[in-house]
């Protein structure tokens, strides 16, 4: 048994840095989520009003204010227009013209399942269709929304490819690392066949160390990719904004699942060929 642990700690630090990088492709992976959908949902949407009837437009903010693909909205009067074209650098026309020319908006950012071209135009549609008289144009930069959703589904599919293949590659790695440590223990396995332990009892206690050296792989992994986290928050300060603690439990509890589940399936497959082999095919 003495002889068989430095195998256990070889194969720990092999599982953890699988697990590791692997980890760390998840969590670029959630990030690139999680900027996709914040770059969709800061696209702003304008409804320009082509009436100033109050009852009117009352009925258009009570009808956006509770559509499913609405996250947030807000009615723009004259006034409100004028501070955001002041605001933007413009100069002030107060001392050409009388009346204030920019028209009222209903504004709102929908989420970001609904910022794709074919539902912002089936959006536009309904609108116009229920308001005509009262929305003059359904507005929003059609060029970039369309260039957003192209590219994430490159960049997208580009990781999805990437991520099975890695699994794959960290499957395979992980059950050679556990299968390797187990080969150093062949002779204690047959040596308990040879003196009556049945198979249970043989692969309990292995069993119950693969648990224990998956769970010490997956939290040297997740130190590991928390200690990448900050360094790289610490550089790019911006990255804080994207920290979400559902994702980041999604992506330490995968790690430690993967971790114990190949640790333990590997080490019962082992000790099961060891088992059915001849004491001779042991050499």
């Amino acid at each position: 048994m003495k002889r068989s642990k430095p195998s256990y700690i070889y194969s720990i630090i092999g599982v953890a840095l699988v697990l590791f990088i692997l980890g760390v492709l998840g969590w670029i992976f959630l990030n690139f989520q999680k900027v996709g959908t914040t770059l969709r949902e800061n696209i702003q949407i304008h409804a320009w009003l082509t009436t100033g009837n109050k009852r009117a437009v009352d009925s258009l903010k009570s009808y956006i204010g509770v559509q499913p693909y609405v996250k947030t909205w807000e009615y723009v009067d004259k006034e409100k227009a004028k501070e955001i074209y002041n605001k933007d650098g413009n100069e002030s026309w107060d001392k050409i013209l009388s009346e204030n020319p920019l028209p009222e908006s209903v504004d709102f950012f929908a989420k970001a399942d609904y910022v794709q071209k074919d539902s912002l135009e089936k959006i536009s549609a309904d609108l116009l269709a229920k308001f005509p008289g009262v929305i003059s144009e359904v507005q929003y930069p059609k060029d970039l929304v369309v260039t957003i959703t192209d590219q994430a589904k490159k960049f997208g599919i580009a990781l999805l490819i990437i991520a099975v293949l890695l699994s794959a590659v960290v499957i395979v790695s992980i059950d050679s690392t556990i299968r390797l440590a187990m080969f150093s223990n062949r002779f204690l396995i047959k040596t308990m066949q040879m003196v009556g332990a049945t198979r249970g009892f043989i692969a309990k206690p292995m069993n119950i160390r693969a648990v224990i050296n998956g769970l010490i792989s997956s939290l040297i992994a997740i130190a590991a990719i928390w200690a990448v986290i900050l360094w790289t928050e610490s550089y790019i300060p911006d990255m804080k904004a994207l920290r979400d603690a559902g994702n980041y439990l999604i992506l330490f509890g995968s790690i430690i699942a993967i971790g114990v589940g190949i640790s333990v399936y590997s080490t019962h497959r082992s000790v099961m060929k060891y088992l059915r082999m001849k004491l001779d095919e042991l050499y």
